[in-house]
């Protein structure tokens, strides 16, 4: 996973003995804290919410998502639960790889909890494809929650192949990827509740709160995880990292 932070690029410093420039080994950021905080505080969020009732319960007191939900097929309601469960982990655990202290100092609970992580990518991408037919964002939500859960495992098994090959900053550069859409779990609600601000002055006293609401959420679907793409794509040509690039060069032409 991504070391000690997301925002340095690694810059040469002293020259070595053997007269290669040397890494400055990089601090920790304050974005990194930032991070591991918002992270921390959705997912206890989260799971705290889900864990006071039944969906029938907390929908009647109006909590989360419980409403989309308290009439869907059991096998809905489960994959609901195992989604709020793995992807909660999936979020803390993604945020503590961030640490390059622990990569240093504990590699073996680096690779373990690394592990951890992607199995929990998988079982959050799985269960959350298994919610679609009952998601409140209808064919949008269907559309750009589907394709959430298609890139979060297929970026989680291209970190996983790189580093069975051997190529560490292929894995560094899908893992902050993968990353940058587990944080989807974050960025969803900021944009929620920055889109529902900016339509609140405009609705009036009268206005109906559920179709402010649906309003405010309906571009959220595409919105919580692509910019968080762009994101993470500067992050890894900032530090150095093998870039993502839709064309390839063209071959050099052979000489006559």
């Amino acid at each position: 996973m991504t070391h000690d932070e997301l925002t340095h690029a690694p810059a040469a410093g002293p020259e070595s003995p053997r007269g290669a420039p040397r890494r400055r080994r990089p601090h920790n950021r304050p974005g990194v804290v930032a991070v591991t905080l918002a992270a921390v505080a959705i997912a206890l969020v989260s799971v705290a919410t889900y864990a006071q009732g039944t969906l029938r319960e907390l929908a009647d007191e109006g909590a989360g998502l419980a409403s989309t939900y308290a009439d869907a097929p059991a096998v809905v309601q489960g994959a609901l639960y195992v989604h709020i469960a793995s992807a909660s982990f999936a979020l803390v655990a993604g945020a503590v790889q961030l640490w390059g202290r622990l990569r240093r100092r504990a590699p073996r609970l680096h690779r373990g909890l690394g592990r951890a992580y992607l199995v929990a990518v998988l079982t959050g991408a799985v269960s959350s494809l298994v919610m679609l037919p009952a998601n409140s964002a209808g064919l949008n939500g269907a559309f750009g929650f589907g394709a959430l859960a298609l890139l979060w495992v297929g970026s989680g098994a291209r970190a996983l192949h790189a580093i069975r090959h051997g190529d560490v900053a292929g894995h560094e550069a899908w893992m902050i990827r993968t990353y940058a859409l587990t944080f989807a779990a974050v960025t969803l609600r900021t944009w929620t509740g920055l889109l529902v601000g900016v339509l609140l002055p405009g609705a009036g006293p009268d206005a109906d709160a559920d179709a402010l609401f649906a309003q405010a959420y309906a571009p959220v679907p595409f919105l919580c995880w692509l910019p968080n793409l762009v994101v993470a794509e500067w992050l890894i040509r900032r530090r150095g990292l093998p870039a993502y690039r839709l064309t390839t060069a063209a071959p050099a032409a052979r000489p006559a």
